[in-house]
């Protein structure tokens, strides 16, 4: 059990799920995390000693073709570069199915032409918005075959107060339905977080994987660099799936997902350089500068909240009393008056939004603070729309004397359900 724990515990780690009301499930990724595209999650892997198919990035044909030869290849993959899973069986909108093209004629001219680069054409997956990505560039690769896949992965794991590696001699499927269906072929390794990984845990973990005689030794090598690459960026996950063998008898990376630890940014400035923000929602980019949590949603009642449990708790009940929430907004602990003003300049650049509800519990947050933000954003960006406001906790009286002697039209709430009731029937009716 605590295997299959560890392997479900890997695509909690790269979506979150919201509850948005008691009988709808929105899905939602956090986008402030860091995202890195393939080619530069490759890179990383590759200047740590990782071997990876090798490959350059083009964004345009002349330098794709450029890059092919190159390469000088039996065959080439050409790969969309977006940030998303599934773009293999991906449609561009242009109506070209496949984000991902092999080719041996190294007509690469026409290959690019289907696949368009510098944001000409959308590529929608399982993953994309329905309108799909802009695809701005590809990755020309070598082409490898696969004799085997296997799956392997390090990390960090509750459970066991530190890193552990996990991994399967079935890889390149979906590692969840291997787990569930047959959890005796998952494979784990507890690593002493002081210690790092055993010459002797390596290697029995290449052998769970299947790699035999010289493979075995070479399988062994890749997860010690791995892990050392795990370390040496602060990431909270690796996963390579698959991490294959071919005919010619090579251990090869030849996909990998990395997820990074938000906190470690202040000593990782050049792999959070490389975050593509291109993708991301503006909204969300900009909230990200001021240390804000923000996910937009369809709805027009913005939420302000502090706290996520609070935040969704506040999404259900807009939800429960007939209106719908417009975001996930969550100012977190530390609070600043400049936070709270940024904040609402976010809501109400949001053409969607047609009342704005604030629920704030103040623990660590004082709630005179939240007020004279209030204040100052309601004054200086002259609000149009209504405002209802809750609060409750530290310096809370000081607060609510705040907001009511500032004159403006702010709307008071004694609890959560009177606040959403208030939002709701802010809203003009239609």
């Amino acid at each position: 059990m605590a295997c299959q724990a560890a392997v479900i515990g890997l695509r909690a780690a790269s979506t979150k799920q919201l509850l948005v009301s008691r009988n709808q499930l929105a899905r939602v990724s956090p986008r402030r995390w860091l995202n890195l595209q393939e080619y530069q999650s490759k890179k990383l892997m590759q200047d740590n000693g990782v071997t990876v198919q090798r490959f350059f990035v083009a964004d345009s044909a002349s330098e794709a073709l450029e890059a092919a030869k190159r390469l000088k290849a039996k065959e080439i993959v050409l790969k969309a570069q977006i940030l998303a899973g599934g773009r293999g069986k991906g449609v561009f909108d242009s109506g070209l199915k496949g984000g991902v093209h092999l080719t041996k004629d190294f007509d690469v001219q026409v290959h690019l032409n289907k696949l368009e680069c510098r944001g000409k054409v959308s590529l929608t997956t399982k993953q994309t918005p329905k309108e799909g990505v802009k695809v701005k560039m590809v990755m020309v690769a070598e082409a490898l075959d696969i004799s085997r896949e296997t799956y392997f992965a390090i990390l960090m794991d509750r459970s066991c107060n530190g890193p552990v590696m996990v991994g399967s001699p079935q890889g390149g499927v979906d590692i969840e339905e291997v787990a569930s269906t047959t959890p005796e072929l998952i494979f784990k390794e507890v690593i002493d977080i002081f210690e790092g990984v055993r010459d002797d845990q390596a290697l029995r973990m290449a052998a769970n994987l299947g790699f035999k005689g010289p493979l075995e030794r070479q399988a062994a090598d890749q997860i010690k660099r791995l892990y050392d690459l795990f370390l040496k960026v602060d990431a909270t996950q690796v996963e390579v799936n698959p991490l294959g063998e071919t005919p010619e008898g090579q251990v090869v990376c030849f996909d990998a997902k990395i997820n990074f630890d938000d906190n470690a940014e202040f000593r990782q400035k050049a792999v959070f350089a490389m975050d593509d923000t291109a993708e991301s929602d503006p909204l969300e980019t900009e909230a990200a500068k001021y240390d804000l949590k923000y996910i937009g949603l369809d709805g027009n009642i913005a939420c302000f909240v502090n706290g996520a449990g609070l935040a969704m708790a506040t999404c259900d009940i807009i939800d429960l009393h007939g209106g719908k929430p417009a975001n996930f907004l969550d100012l977190g602990g530390g609070v600043k008056e400049n936070q709270v003003y940024a904040a609402f300049k976010l809501l109400t650049a949001d053409p969607k939004v047609e009342a704005i509800l604030v629920n704030i519990f103040g623990g660590i947050v004082n709630c005179a603070i939240i007020a004279n933000g209030i204040t100052k954003a309601c004054r200086e960006l002259e609000l149009k729309v209504p405002l209802v406001v809750r609060l409750e906790g530290t310096n809370v009286q000081e607060a609510k004397r705040i907001l009511s002697e500032s004159g403006l039209p702010i709307t008071s709430a004694t609890d959560l359900d009177d606040a959403a009731k208030k939002a709701v029937a802010a809203i003009p009716k239609k």
